[in-house]
Formats: structure tokens, C-alpha cells, sequence
């Protein structure tokens, strides 16, 4: 493998692959604006100039926040399908598609129906970026450069959310929904000159087509040594596969070594979701005002440092991802998380009773979680189950995976608010806090380290539970 970086590095490029990874990435920009549209937005929307005529109720914002959760729960499993049958490139352009429909709706006429359907559209669309532009991502990716591609996701996902906070702080509603409808199409136009995934190419038995597309990403000439490498390896790899029976879910669960990595990605992502990160992102607004601390800024203004934050610890994870291994930066970032949730949650204890809880020490706290969710938890998440997956089973299991992390994800917002009320505004970073801290232990004990492993050293890792502390 040292030998193909070397050859590549002289002889051959990686501009495609990254230009293609990016612009497939453009799918979960748009989710970010998306995932940032509600926090910004809350207080027009439930003010007397709300574009929906009238002012919003607590309930029916809920709704709005929260339907796109529970209808992308719905489309993981017809993506997967998709992109098996019909190709990962297609998948990614309908994705793009559903996303300009959102907008479109939103800017045609604005009324609370309206805007839940555009949610929904939104939701089907989330409920693929994800699944399937890391699995494109990945598999156009040479091994060196997976690792490095596979921190775009979180990183366009945090641009996103940023663009959205700014354009939502500083541009009127009608231009700030214009703004956006423009990245879906460019997504649509410019994913018509990307190749589609060599992968799916051999396993479609278009040998040749694979080859020139390898050659074609990687810069290299079609008889090159490293292509007919690579192309052989894809061709071992599916040749194994058909002489199996039909793979199903129910043939991976049957699978020992399969069965196992399924469960294990399972409390990774059931970690990753508990983390609470996302909750904040979507009630930034909402939940610094909720502390009872009076800020010198506005809640609105403020809560554009937390997306600026997550885009600077993106850039700080693609600079390291390669060189230090998934487990530690795991254990970190959750660890650190542990803390800033716990801390949260004392601060708000304390602003209660005594009231002198200075201004900046939650804001640091929440911007420290959402800082290690996008700088480690949410990157490593699935850059560790894209290398734990093989390419044949890959779009089956992350498609029930990415299904249950999104009914998570529903849940953890609806309940927020109930929690809270019932509780104390304290409850919830308790309850985050406690998560972060059995992911620790998780990761530590029972998860295996895959960074410069090939898929065959993972599986045998994970069958014969040789894990190690990091």
C-alpha cells in the first residue's frame, strides 16, 4: 500500500477525487442550511410579521423542527435500494432534486402546511446525503485520501449551518430562501460530469468503464499497475460475493463477523446520537436564552459562533484524522463533551438558586460540544462505519443504520423541550452528559481501531473481539 502512495504521488493526481467529493458534498451543505434554518428563523416566525401571517405556537415550531427527522426516517431504505439497483451518481442528483423542491415550495407561498411539506421534502432529502455521499465519497477515495474526504461531510454540514445563521441574522426571509435554492441546482448540474463509483461499476460487470474511471480520478493511464490493482482487487471482491446467496439483512445478521460489526455500529451511532450536539445546533437560540443568563449580545447574534467554531474544528480533524488513530480521537472528543454537559448543566444549577453565573462560561460550554461533535464524534462516526462495511453490504446496512440514527435524532428533538419543562432546563445536558460519558467506555473497550486496516484485518479484529483500550 506504501508502494501505490509513492507511484501515485509521482506519476499520477488526486484534484478529481477531491473536486468530485466536494461537489457530491454540496448534498449535505444544503442539509446544513437546512439544520440551521429553525434557529435563526424561530423568532420571525412566531413574531406579528411572520411570513406565515401569523405568529407560530411553541407546538407547531416543534413540528416544523422535527418533521424532518421523522420523514427521513422514512427514505434511508429507498436510497439504499437506489443506490444499488440504479447507481450511487443518480442517487446523489436525486437528493439534490428533492432539496431544490424544499426551497421551491418554501419560496412560492408560505403557510404552516407549506411549510412542513417542504420539511418533508427536506427530510427525504437529509435522509440520503448522509448514507449515500459518504458511501460515494468513499468509494472513489484511494486509501490514503479516505480518511482525509471523509471529514467533508461534517465539514460542508457546518458551513452550512453557518451560512444559514448569518444569512438568517443579517437577509430577508424571501433572499435567504433564494440563497439556498441556488446550491441544489449547481449540485444537479455539476453531478452530471462525475463518474459514477467504480465499485458500483464492477459490480454492474463494466470492467473497462471501472478502469478508465479509476484511471480517470486517480491520473493515471488506464493499463497503469496500481488501476489493474485496484480493478482486481474490486473484481476478488465480487466474485466472492455472488458465490454467496442473495445478501440480505438477514444473511448479514447471520454473518458472525458481520453480525457483530452490525452491533457495533449500532451503539455507535446510538452514542453519536445521545451526544446532544445536534439538539443545540437546531435550538442554538433557544437553549442560550434558557439558561436564565443575561448576555451583553444578542442570543441571535451570539449563536453565530457556533457554527464558525465546528468549521475550525472540522479543519483541525482533516489535519490530523491520518496521522492519529479513530479511537483516541473518539475517546477525546467524548470525553471533553462529557464535561462541557455536566458543567452546562451545574451552571444552570447555580444561575438558579445564586444568579452569578458569569455571561460566557455556558456559551463556552455549548460551543465546546458542538466544537468536538463536528471536530471528532460526527466525522469518526462514519468514516468508522464506512471502514468497518464492505463495499457489497455497505449501502444495505448503513441505509438500516442511518434509518435508526434519524429516529433517534426525532426523538432527541421532540423530547428536549418536554424534558426540560418537566425536569428543569438543567435535565437534558445531564442526560447528554451521561451519554457522552458511556461512549467513552464503549469506544475504549469494545470498539476496534480501523485507521490504516484493510477491510479484511477490520473484520477479523472485530470477529475475534481484538479491540484493545485505544
Amino acid at each position: 500500500m506504501v508502494a501505490d502512495k509513492e507511484i501515485t504521488k509521482k506519476s499520477g493526481h488526486t484534484y478529481r477525487q477531491w473536486m468530485f467529493a466536494i461537489t457530491a458534498n454540496f448534498t449535505i451543505l444544503v442539509y446544513g442550511l437546512e439544520s440551521g434554518w429553525i434557529s435563526p428563523i424561530t423568532s420571525l416566525l412566531q413574531s406579528e410579521d411572520s411570513p406565515v401571517g401569523y405568529p407560530l405556537t411553541d407546538s407547531q415550531l416543534s413540528w416544523i423542527a422535527s418533521v424532518l427527522g421523522l420523514t427521513a426516517t422514512f427514505g434511508v431504505v429507498t436510497y439504499s435500494y437506489v443506490a444499488d439497483k440504479y447507481g450511487r451518481k443518480i442517487s446523489v442528483v436525486v437528493i439534490a432534486m428533492l432539496e431544490a423542491i424544499s426551497w421551491v415550495i418554501r419560496l412560492s407561498y408560505t403557510s404552516f402546511p407549506l411549510l412542513i411539506l417542504a420539511r418533508i421534502f427536506a427530510g427525504l432529502a437529509a435522509g440520503g446525503c448522509y448514507t449515500i455521499t459518504t458511501i460515494y465519497v468513499k468509494e472513489i477515495s484511494q486509501e490514503d485520501l479516505a480518511g482525509i474526504l471523509g471529514t467533508l461531510p461534517i465539514l460542508t454540514h457546518t458551513t452550512g449551518i453557518f451560512l444559514m445563521y448569518v444569512m438568517g441574522a443579517y437577509m430577508d426571509y424571501t433572499v435567504v430562501i433564494i440563497t439556498a435554492l441556488v446550491v441544489p441546482i449547481l449540485t444537479i448540474i455539476t453531478m452530471t460530469k462525475a463518474p459514477e463509483s467504480p465499485a458500483f461499476l464492477v459490480k454492474q460487470n463494466k470492467i473497462e468503464k471501472a478502469k478508465e474511471t479509476v484511471a480517470y480520478l486517480r491520473g493515471l493511464d488506464k493499463d497503469h499497475d496500481i488501476v489493474e490493482r485496484v480493478i482486481d482487487d474490486l473484481i476478488k471482491e465480487e466474485v466472492r460475493f455472488k458465490s454467496l446467496p442473495t445478501i440480505t439483512f438477514i444473511n448479514i445478521l447471520k454473518n458472525n463477523s458481520w453480525r457483530r460489526g452490525f452491533i457495533l455500529i449500532m451503539f455507535l451511532f446510538t452514542c453519536y446520537e445521545v451526544n446532544g450536539a445536534f439538539v443545540i445546533v437546531t435550538f442554538a437560540t433557544k437553549m442560550l436564552t434558557s439558561t436564565g443568563i443575561q448576555f451583553d449580545v444578542s442570543p441571535e447574534v451570539q449563536s453565530l459562533s457556533f457554527p464558525l467554531v465546528m468549521i475550525i474544528a472540522s479543519l483541525g480533524l482533516t489535519s490530523c484524522v491520518e496521522r492519529c488513530g479513530r479511537k483516541p480521537l473518539l475517546i477525546g472528543t467524548y470525553g471533553i463533551t462529557a464535561l462541557a454537559m455536566f458543567a452546562l448543566a451545574i451552571m444552570i444549577v447555580f444561575q438558579e438558586r445564586y444568579g452569578n453565573v458569569p455571561a460566557w462560561m455556558p456559551a463556552v460550554a455549548l460551543i465546546l460540544s458542538v466544537a468536538m461533535c463536528s471536530g471528532g464524534v460526527s466525522p469518526l462516526t462514519f468514516i468508522i462505519t464506512t471502514e468497518m462495511l464492505n463495499f457489497h453490504i455497505r449501502a444495505t446496512v448503513m441505509g438500516v443504520v442511518v434509518t435508526y440514527a434519524w429516529f433517534l435524532t426525532s426523538i432527541a428533538q421532540i423530547t428536549y423541550t418536554p424534558m426540560a419543562n418537566s425536569m428543569g432546563e438543567f435535565a437534558p445536558y445531564v442526560f447528554y452528559g451521561c451519554g457522552n460519558l458511556a461512549a467513552v467506555f464503549f469506544v475504549a473497550f469494545f470498539l476496534p481501531e480501523t485507521r490504516g486496516k484493510t477491510e479484511e484485518e477490520i473484520f477479523k479484529n472485530v470477529k475475534n473481539k481484538n479491540v484493545g483500550v485505544i
